[in-house]
């Protein structure tokens, strides 16, 4: 599959034509990274746009000399665009990969280009933009005012929403996941989650092989968490 058929595959692109995608393809800089590999930190000057084409990638704050995973992205999504959006262009948060991915890279010069040409791109952008700045900020209301717990059952449940893949028996979390992780995505301390964890396997809940979590009954795990 070319750059041009795998740029097509993008949510933000499908309704281009292909003159248009032609023109667009050689803009992207295709990158490789390794497992772990910090992308861009916090603070620093961002004027490049990402899309991952494949793997996993953690975007993440340092909350007094704690991490603190804001989100887990996967193929067909991008990040790194606020700081081309916003006129001071710092990153608001850092971008490290959690396997080896592969990214399309855009300069700032080319991705204002293209929402200047292409208003439906701008707003498909925006509306992504607009949804993980309002779950951002359901992320802090949790870490306030929720118990660990809940912040743990709540934080399956958006993985579950986001990269849950069905099956038989379940929604699977289409990634492995350490304890340390999802302490790091709830705010909380890998003992806890490890507690936690053993008690929702316990009541058939959620079920765990080799890092991959497997949810049993997402209707109850909802209702755990008073939603």
């Amino acid at each position: 599959m070319n750059d041009f058929e795998l740029i097509r595959r993008f949510p933000y692109f499908e309704h281009l034509d292909p003159v248009d995608l032609a023109k667009m393809a050689p803009l992207f800089i295709t990158r490789e990274y390794d497992k772990g590999t910090t992308i861009f930190l916090e603070e620093e000057v961002g004027d490049e746009l990402y899309l991952i084409q494949s793997g996993l990638i953690h975007i993440y704050r340092n909350d007094e000399n704690r991490e603190i995973i804001l989100s887990v992205l996967s193929e067909g999504d991008f990040f790194g665009e606020m700081a081309l959006l916003e006129s001071v262009q710092l990153r608001s948060a850092s971008a490290r990969t959690i396997e080896k991915s592969t990214l399309y890279v855009l300069k700032r010069r080319d991705f204002i280009g293209l929402l200047q040409q292409n208003p439906l791109i701008s707003l498909k952008i925006l509306e992504t933009t607009l949804g993980r700045l309002r779950k951002a900020n359901e992320l802090i209301m949790d870490l306030t005012l929720l118990d660990a717990r809940t912040r743990i059952v709540r934080t399956l449940l958006r993985l579950m929403e986001q990269h849950g893949t069905p099956k038989s028996d379940g929604i699977l979390i289409a990634f492995k996941l350490t304890h340390q992780q999802l302490a790091d995505m709830s705010g909380t301390v890998r003992e806890t989650v490890t507690k936690v964890m053993l008690d929702l396997q316990y009541s058939e809940l959620i079920q765990v092989d080799k890092k991959m979590i497997l949810v049993l009954a997402p209707d109850k795990l909802r209702q755990s968490a008073g939603m």
